[in-house]
């Protein structure tokens, strides 16, 4: 059975792919301390090609953001008081994770509450490893699904028409040329709903990994994609900076100065300046 690492080659087995995993096995951590439990769910995962990681305790959202998870299981008995709050969280920070809540003997408004909470699914223990396995393929299977209905929709923001299943941005029908790191970059600016993600959280979604103290590289491709995206539609301002903090994607026209002046020009007849520019001119 191996463990998770962040870019670690998945092998699938034929029963992984009977369950319909496909090239894309399934990332399985599990939130739980009983040791007979844990070891004969390991070897059924296993079995079926999975990639599974026991935690003894919660952990940090962004530990679960670099484990590229597509599953997790958690026993809210083992986490005592906080574990509504922790399941809330990652339910609420991690809407793309499937979450199957596996713990002891509980109420009707327990697994109503925690299912309302986000969990996709509550099993009671004591349960067999391998209904846990039948559950947590089942979760996963329907949010691929889902997936794969979302990316045959393109993602359209200003000009800019973002198609997720072929990996490519386009303008007015052209191209433009984005590598995977800077088109990996686009869609999460683009379905990040005009909010601010720090640079850190980028990092995280993008990368896999907690980003080292002083790495600029986010500073770097964002810049990158800027360029691109502002060369192929000119006019448009699409990646907006807030300093200190991250970064914003809301596609705007351009309001050039002329414009923001009621026709008025600012500094040199007909030179038609826009904001952006002068604002790249005072930071130079």
């Amino acid at each position: 059975m191996d463990p998770i690492t962040p870019d670690a080659p998945a092998s699938v087995t034929s029963e992984g792919r009977r369950a319909g995993h496909g090239p894309g096995t399934v990332r399985v951590a599990v939130i739980d301390s009983d040791s007979g439990f844990l070891h004969v769910l390991a070897r059924r995962s296993g079995a079926a090609g999975w990639q599974h990681r026991v935690l003894a305790g919660s952990v940090p959202i962004e530990n679960l953001v670099s484990m590229r998870l597509n599953a997790l299981v958690i026993d809210l008995e083992l986490l005592g008081p906080q574990a509504w709050s922790y399941l809330e969280r990652v339910c609420a920070e991690l809407p793309g994770l499937g979450v199957i809540v596996c713990t002891g003997r509980s109420t009707v408004a327990q697994r109503v509450r925690g299912l309302r909470l986000g969990a996709d699914d509550w099993v009671t223990k004591p349960c067999h490893p391998e209904e846990l396995i039948a559950r947590v393929e089942a979760v996963v299977r329907r949010r691929r699904r889902a997936e794969a209905r979302t990316e045959r929709q393109p993602l359209v923001a200003g000009e800019v028409e973002v198609r997720l299943d072929q990996f490519q941005a386009f303008v007015r029908g052209e191209s433009i040329e984005l590598t995977r790191r800077e088109f990996e970059l686009l869609r999460l600016l683009t379905e990040s709903n005009g909010h601010v993600l720090e640079r850190e959280e980028i990092y995280q979604r993008v990368w896999g990994y907690t980003m080292a103290h002083g790495d600029r590289s986010v500073d770097v491709f964002v810049r990158k994609l800027r360029q691109k995206l502002e060369k192929a539609s000119p006019g448009w301002l699409y990646i907006h900076t807030h300093f200190g903090i991250g970064y914003r994607f809301a596609p705007e026209p351009e309001l050039r100065v002329d414009e923001a002046a009621g026709g008025e020009r600012s500094g040199s007849a007909g030179t038609g300046a826009s904001v952006s520019e002068l604002r790249a001119e005072q930071l130079a």
